[in-house]
């Protein structure tokens, strides 16, 4: 389990990173799903332009993959600004983000991933930066100390957060909305896979986008990553042509099951249901008999258990629920009892 996982929300590779960027919708027009936010952000954008203003604060939370960079390029876009991109690991000093700032222009965006990991430092820099434009630049030390206060032109943070939770509650204040970004249905899935299909011109049939689509994990960057690994076992085997045959080998041949699940995925479930008798066990013991780190298995494997209501988080642990067991074609330890839970 040391190699990265194809089903993962994160990029894998910064060449895939390209590939994404160029799938990309411009526009909201463009979007699909997640049709109630782009209603909430059509009204805001529409909104701030009619005022002349910069659209408020904005932070966007949801499990890697789903689309949070791809919104915050589209609000720039339907503004008609520029925007700056950083992550919170890379600012570690005042003076980086300061530079960032000053150098924005009136209604630049400002986008930064993993907000949830700013240094305190950078945090308590950026709150007046967020609230009334401006920054307090201390210069010199001790007896020579002087704070310069430095305007700035009135721009638009954008955070994006897979973990909201570990926000301090300042910072997360200071947001004027807060959007959840949550999985897609297979049914919007299946659309961004024709889409993409059409850009990287790929030849594909609706039943096999469907396929793609069903075992994606409710995530577009694993849609468009299984639907290129999918097109590379198509042009070999299949003179090209992305068949529900030639898609449904493929995804057999790289451990992706009919429910989206990996080889990761079907040893936690098993290991909970034969070590543990289906449950509850604490996520510690879970990691260290998987030998994972606890955030990997919290950020990066729960999520979409969760979701398709394979596991179940309780005050007493983590438990398995009987339909992932039969899944597995597993029998669970008192199932009669356990199924009354899901």
């Amino acid at each position: 389990m040391t190699r990265e996982r194809i089903v993962t929300g994160g990029a894998l590779t910064p060449d895939e990173d390209l590939v994404q960027f160029s799938l990309r919708p411009r526009a909201l027009r463009e979007y699909i799903g997640q049709a109630e936010l782009k209603n909430k952000l059509e009204i805001l954008i529409s909104a701030a332009k009619g005022r002349g203003e910069p659209v408020e604060h904005i932070l966007l939370y949801g499990p890697p993959g789903l689309g949070k960079t791809t919104l915050a390029h589209i609000i720039a876009n339907e503004m008609g600004s520029k925007i700056i991109s950083t992550s919170g690991p890379a600012l570690q000093r005042a003076g980086d983000l300061m530079g960032i700032l000053t150098n924005l222009n009136e209604g630049d965006i400002l986008f930064i991933d993993e907000i949830h990991r700013l240094s305190p430092v950078i945090e308590d820099f950026i709150y007046p930066a967020m609230e009334d434009f401006k920054v307090d630049f201390v210069v010199d030390k001790g007896a020579f100390a002087k704070v310069i206060n430095v305007p700035l032109k009135r721009f638009t943070l954008v955070g994006a957060t897979t973990r909201a939770g570990m926000l301090s509650a300042p910072l997360r204040d200071r947001f004027g909305l807060y959007y959840h970004i949550d999985f897609y249905p297979p049914a919007e899935l299946e659309e961004i896979i024709v889409r993409s299909a059409q850009l990287l011109d790929i030849s594909i049939s609706r039943e096999a986008a469907a396929i793609i689509a069903v075992r994606s994990r409710g995530t577009p960057r694993i849609a468009n990553r299984l639907l290129r690994r999918v097109r590379d076992y198509a042009t070999v085997k299949a003179n090209g042509q992305i068949t529900p045959e030639s898609a449904g080998f493929s995804l057999d041949s790289e451990g992706i099951d009919a429910m989206g699940l990996d080889q990761m995925d079907r040893k936690l479930l098993k290991i909970v249901v034969e070590y543990y008798k289906g449950g509850p066990v604490g996520i510690e013991e879970l990691g260290a008999t998987l030998s994972e780190e606890v955030d990997t298995l919290v950020d990066m494997v729960e999520p979409y258990l969760l979701k398709i209501g394979f596991i179940q988080r309780t005050k007493r642990g983590r438990m398995v629920s009987a339909e992932a067991a039969r899944h597995l074609g597993l029998k669970l330890p008192g199932s009669t009892a356990q199924e009354t839970l899901f």
